[in-house]
């Protein structure tokens, strides 16, 4: 497309792209704009070199070419075109809603082209990615009544625990597409509100807490306790090295003495035993075990509290187990019980048992969390992979990268398909807030860029399209769907990020050089998701559309267009 528009000398007149989505993905009704910061890396150093050019001159496609296209535009003459960019934006993390542009690029036609794939690259994954991640952490954290009446059936203890933030951990890397879409996962997931990360490159490079236990092939390495017969751990009480065996035997053996077994022997696996107690020597202080390679309950938690008293003798506090398999809801509530029974039975009143977690993993989805929400369950924190990062329930978010305006005019893109309609022209968005604390978006306003931008006004004033009345606002494509807002205040979503060749750096939003800035970002997200939208939006079972409208002149202009450029059917 560039070179058409070089060969015929188009490339360098000015156009407005638009990148956008049509429709909220995961069945839901909003979306977490993400990537930002990585296209403002690839505008900084967007360019072709040598080698490149080398390449393309051998591509049977354009092989044909004018050399002087290669050695004069895309080596040399980019450098004007990116001199004339300007680039607007959404804040990165802002929760965003269909048609709304995300990014608003002016600039050359040469230069728009050039930048679209990997702008939508950019911005589709990580948005998609952030957006899951989101879902995730809200459904995790739901308890309905039945829920409820089980924390309440509780100690204080336990349904303090179950009360407390689910915490979601991304377990996704052995599963996601290659390094570079793991790394990516594990980011943006962060962003979107997970916690943490098993991802150790990831927790490198941008900062993310790491998490991880170990896998079944660990306990699967051991097959008798002769391996950690002589492992001593030291002892904080006594202050000196002890052998760990001989503390787990005794716990086991007095299980044994007490249950309806004929002989003193266990029925727990020695090899599972033999590993937990490696582990535990191993990480005393963070002692979290995989209990269902055997058999969840009648071994893999038995053996865990072995391992678990011998630790809070020793003076260490144990972590917890993970399940990842069977009924996640039956096994993690026979362990939040078993664990109480053992605060209670105990003369002692084992303290250490009164906040261990209970991880849940094995393919969990948004669908798996909601199904658990109206269970009885004791599970205290989420380890979830596949389903995130590969975003099986939608593996595309489908932004699309439109021209809107093109040497001063408007551009439209009609279709059969409504969807699929463009709205034309350079547009600047505002989200309008209401409520008594000014806090709650109301909707989101669209507005020629050339408009006097709207402002907040008192309510019961005149029905004006701004100013100090009522502002009416339409549906773009809904003739009826008319509304008068009264808003308490007005902010602009977008803002110049990128103006001929630099990056605009904003010192309060800004991210860029900064290693919180993930964190910044999350903080952000989950303001708005728990703070500022209705949970109307967010909820899973039908959730409301939220309003996107259009300024009384930009719905004109949109329909004159449409009607202009549109072809009159013809029957005979």
């Amino acid at each position: 497309m560039t070179y058409s528009h070089w060969k015929i000398g188009k490339v360098n007149e000015p156009a407005v792209f638009e990148l956008f989505f049509r429709k909220n993905p995961f069945h839901g009704e909003y979306t977490i704009f993400c990537g930002l910061d990585e296209s403002l890396k690839l505008l900084q150093s967007f360019q072709f070199t040598v080698d490149d050019i080398d390449y393309l001159k051998s591509t049977p496609a354009l092989q044909h070419c004018d050399t002087e296209f290669f050695d004069e535009y895309l080596l040399h003459g980019l450098n004007d075109a990116l001199a004339s960019l300007k680039v607007y934006s959404v804040q990165e993390g802002t929760v965003v809603f269909p048609k709304c542009p995300l990014l608003i690029i002016e600039g050359t036609l040469g230069i728009g082209h050039l930048l679209e794939t990997t702008l939508l690259n950019l911005i589709n994954y990580p948005s998609l990615i952030a957006t899951n991640a989101s879902r995730m952490v809200l459904r995790a954290n739901e308890m309905n009544e039945h829920h409820t009446n089980y924390c309440s059936s509780t100690s204080s203890s336990s349904s303090s625990k179950n009360n407390k933030p689910k915490p979601c951990l991304e377990f996704g890397l052995r599963r996601a597409q290659g390094p570079d879409g793991a790394c990516t996962a594990s980011k943006y997931s962060y962003v979107g509100g997970f916690d943490g990360t098993s991802n150790v490159q990831a927790g490198k490079m941008f900062g993310i807490p790491i998490s991880g236990t170990h896998a079944h092939s660990y306990i699967q390495s051991f097959t008798s306790l002769d391996v950690v017969a002589q492992l001593t751990l030291y002892n904080k009480k006594s202050n000196k090295k002890e052998v760990f065996l001989t503390r787990v035997l005794m716990y086991r053996t007095a299980k044994a003495h007490n249950s309806t077994l004929s002989s003193s022997s266990s029925i727990t696996n020695d090899g599972e035993l033999a590993a937990f107690c490696a582990y535990a020597c191993t990480f005393p202080n963070n002692c979290l075990c995989l209990i269902d390679t055997y058999d969840t309950i009648a071994s893999g938690l038995e053996n865990f509290i072995f391992v678990a008293k011998a630790l809070d003798d020793f003076g260490y506090v144990p972590k917890g187990v993970r399940l990842d398999s069977g009924d996640l809801a039956a096994l993690s509530a026979t362990c939040q019980h078993t664990f109480q029974k053992v605060i209670t039975e105990e003369p002692t009143r084992r303290l250490a048992f009164t906040d261990l977690t209970v991880v849940a993993s094995n393919d969990i989805n948004e669908a798996t969390l909601v199904e658990l929400s109206r269970k009885e369950h004791g599970i205290t924190a989420f380890g979830i992979g596949t389903n995130l990062v590969t975003c099986q329930a939608q593996p595309a978010l489908g932004c699309v990268y439109k021209l809107v305006q093109f040497n001063g005019e408007p551009r439209i893109k009609l279709s059969q398909e409504l969807v699929k309609v463009t709205i034309p022209g350079v547009k600047r968005v505002y989200r309008f807030f209401g409520g008594p604390d000014k806090k709650a978006p109301l909707l989101d306003y669209m507005c020629l860029a050339d408009e006097d931008p709207p402002t907040a006004v008192a309510a019961g004033g005149n029905q004006n399209s701004s100013g100090g009345g009522g502002i009416i606002c339409r549906h773009p494509f809904r003739q009826q769907h008319r509304l008068i807002v009264f808003p308490s205040r007005v902010e602009p979503l977008h803002r110049l990020v990128f103006d001929r060749g630099n990056v605009v750096h904003d010192d309060d939003k800004d991210n860029d050089n900064d290693d919180n800035g993930l964190s910044k970002t999350r903080t952000y997200v989950q303001k708005q998701l728990h703070e500022e939208f209705s949970d109307t939006i967010t909820r899973y079972e039908n959730p409301k559309e939220y309003d996107v409208m259009v300024s009384p002149k930009l719905y004109k202009y949109l329909h004159e267009l449409w009607e202009r450029e549109a072809p009159i059917e013809e029957r005979r």
